[in-house]
């Protein structure tokens, strides 16, 4: 399980770096009289926002079904 939180963690971490690269690119054209590429940097944000929406419900369903317990500071305390 901490593996995949690690390798989750990982990949939002990499949507970061890919919407600063594409927002740092901004709409630089690729080749000589094309359009600039938009949304790409929509799209990663995108993608972070709705990975870590999907590792939240995993947390949360792997604590109600008893496959990870809490730890740390006792509930009420």
């Amino acid at each position: 399980m901490k593996i995949l939180v690690a390798f989750a963690f990982v990949a939002i971490l990499a949507s970061l770096v890919m919407a600063l690269v594409y927002m740092m690119k901004g709409g630089t054209r690729t080749e000589e009289g094309a359009a600039p590429r938009k949304g790409h940097m929509a799209k990663a944000l995108a993608f972070r926002v709705g990975f870590s929406i999907l590792l939240f419900i995993c947390v949360l369903v792997s604590w109600k079904m008893g496959w990870i317990q809490p730890s740390g500071i006792p509930a009420g305390a």
